[in-house]
């Protein structure tokens, strides 16, 4: 690679930190035949491990950092003094390639500031997967983001090319966008979101390839005073009206020459990983906006325990729950009980009753659902009402966990 090149791919490659949403699970499994290149396995990567053990990356790069708007908290908006690059199509091309055969990455993520128009930015952006899959015979997994003023027969012939296609909302309000970024539209995103859901919904019905892995989003927390509880409110309404595959939450990070309307420090990394976990509820745990809301305190969540305790602790009187009869919307909601380990003992259940001991053996999460739930040889008479139940049931300050 010559130094101009890795001078761009130096300079792109760190433009492309910020962008969250890269993950590819739900990509479906293929292989090239003798004269392609590449494939993928369904798993997630991106810097990521797989269940198996397996670390994963793709190449995740701006085909520039040169861009029209001038997003307040975008590190790459135009008024911003940073260095720029630009990649051509084929120089895109040659990285991908050239990375996969010797085994550096397994698929491409391609993102891209807004160049000449949304239009021109869409095409170019097009014409690197449509290369790579057509003249390459390339299998690997490809992520496009998508520009949502570009025109939509652009962002349709995007999908027939990438796995997985996703616009970022950035801010979950149009009071936030209006303030921060005022050269985009909030309708204009979600109305993208709305038509590429509805042909990957048409795609699967007539069983064809348009964007397989489904879409994505990526929204800025803590840019704006958003709290957890309407970020959490706007993902159910993406998930439900739009069938996204995942809502990423992106902590904000400072910027140099920062707008004044920004606040002066990152939040939180807790604040993200509590709003996954509470993503997850709804996505996994079938708890409604509602049950979420409800976890939080002036509509945030808190720190030192994670949203399902909060809830539950909320609700102490519909604990505890017996672990040999109850149902499995009831048991999803026992603190340190994951839905894996719900499945387990409610089909471990019809061969006998359940004891302590076999829940352990079920669950890492005992000591946080010892007090919520009643097995065959266990009830936690006093624990559920503890005042002090939260103190010890709080993380430590250095602990993250999920469930």
């Amino acid at each position: 690679m010559d130094d101009k090149l890795a001078r761009k791919l130096r300079i792109l490659a760190d433009a492309a930190k910020y962008d969250a949403s890269c993950a590819s699970s739900g990509a479906p499994k293929r292989k090239a035949g003798a004269d392609g290149l590449g494939s993928t396995t369904g798993a997630g990567i991106c810097h990521a491990y797989t269940p198996d053990g397996r670390c994963v990356s793709l190449l995740k790069i701006l085909l520039t950092n040169y861009c029209l708007f001038d997003c307040a908290y975008c590190v790459n908006r135009r008024s911003s003094n940073v260095a720029r690059a630009r990649f051509s199509v084929e120089e895109v091309v040659t990285l991908t390639v050239e990375f996969y055969k010797r085994n550096y990455i397994e698929g491409l993520f391609l993102s891209s500031g807004i160049i000449r128009s949304p239009d021109y930015t869409m095409e170019m952006l097009t014409r690197v997967a449509k290369k790579l899959r057509r003249e390459h015979g390339f299998r690997g997994y490809i992520h496009l983001k998508s520009i949502p003023e570009a025109s939509p027969w652009l962002i349709e012939e995007a999908g027939l090319y990438a796995d997985r296609l996703s616009i970022n909302l950035e801010l979950p309000t149009e009071e936030s966008l209006t303030r921060l970024a005022p050269e985009k539209d909030g309708a204009a995103i979600e109305g993208a979101m709305g038509q590429i859901g509805e042909r990957i919904a048409q795609a699967k019905e007539e069983k064809r390839r348009f964007s397989p892995a489904g879409q994505s989003t990526q929204v800025i927390v803590g840019a704006d005073a958003t709290t957890d509880e309407a970020l959490i409110r706007k993902s159910a309404l993406l998930y439900g009206s739009y069938g996204l595959r995942r809502v990423y939450y992106s902590a904000f990070s400072p910027i140099p020459d920062a707008s004044s309307a920004l606040p002066p420090q990152a939040p939180p990394l807790r604040r993200e990983h509590r709003l996954y976990q509470a993503d997850w509820l709804i996505r996994y745990y079938e708890f409604s906006p509602d049950d979420v809301a409800n976890a939080a305190d002036g509509g945030m969540f808190a720190l030192d325990i994670d949203p399902k305790l909060a809830w539950a602790l909320k609700n102490r009187h519909l604990f505890p729950v017996d672990v040999n009869r109850a149902d499995r919307t009831m048991l999803l909601r026992v603190p340190g009980l994951g839905a894996r380990a719900v499945d387990a003992l409610i089909k471990a259940r019809r061969h006998g009753r359940l004891r302590l001991d076999d829940v352990a053996r079920l669950t890492s999460g005992l000591k946080r659902a010892r007090p919520f739930l009643i097995a065959e040889d266990f009830r936690p008479t006093t624990l559920t009402d503890r005042l002090d139940l939260r103190a010890k049931l709080a993380e430590p300050a250095e602990q993250l966990s999920l469930f």
